[in-house]
C-alpha cells in the first residue's frame, strides 16, 4: 500500500491545484520530451526567443509566463499536460504550482527516497487527469440571419 503524500490542506497540493486552477477551464495539450524523473530545467533568454533547456533537450517557447509554467511540469518530469488557454492566467498558475511543489518538496529535503516517491505520485495523478484536446474546444453559436 502506498504512503499518501498529500499536504494536510489539499488545496495547496500540485495536483489539486491542477485540477482546480487548470482542468476546470478551456486549455490546450502540451507535450514536452523529457526523462520521467526529477529535473533541472532552466529557462533561456537566446536571440531567438525563449528556451526551456532539460539536460540536452532545448523546447522553444512563446513567452516567459509560458516557459516558467512548462518548467515546473518538466522539473517534476511530467511529459504531457494541459496550458491554460487564457495567456492572462498562466503566470498565476504557474506562481502557484512552483510554490505548491517546492512546498512538497522541501518536506523531504533529505529524503531522496520519499522525494522521488513524491513526485511519482505527483506525476500519476497529473496523469490519471489527462492532458486535454490538442486544440481547444469553443462553443458554436449559430447566428440568425440578417434581413
Amino acid at each position: 500500500m502506498g504512503v499518501q503524500m498529500k499536504s494536510p490542506m489539499t488545496e495547496e497540493w500540485f495536483p489539486e491545484l491542477y485540477r482546480q486552477k487548470v482542468r476546470s477551464q478551456r486549455t490546450r495539450r502540451c507535450v514536452i520530451d523529457v526523462p520521467s524523473k526529477e529535473n533541472e530545467p532552466r529557462i533561456q533568454h537566446t536571440l531567438l526567443g525563449i528556451e526551456l533547456k532539460v539536460g540536452r533537450r532545448r523546447i522553444s517557447c512563446p513567452d516567459l509566463p509560458t516557459a516558467r509554467y512548462m518548467r515546473v511540469f518538466a522539473k517534476i518530469g511530467c511529459k504531457e499536460f494541459a496550458i491554460p488557454y487564457d495567456i492572462t492566467k498562466i503566470s498565476a498558475i504557474a506562481d502557484e504550482l512552483e510554490s505548491s511543489l517546492e512546498r512538497a518538496l522541501l518536506r523531504f529535503d533529505g529524503d531522496s527516497v520519499k522525494r522521488a516517491r513524491t513526485l511519482r505520485q505527483i506525476r500519476s495523478e497529473i496523469q490519471s487527469m489527462g492532458s486535454g484536446d490538442d486544440v481547444p474546444t469553443f462553443k458554436k453559436t449559430v447566428k440568425g440571419k440578417r434581413g
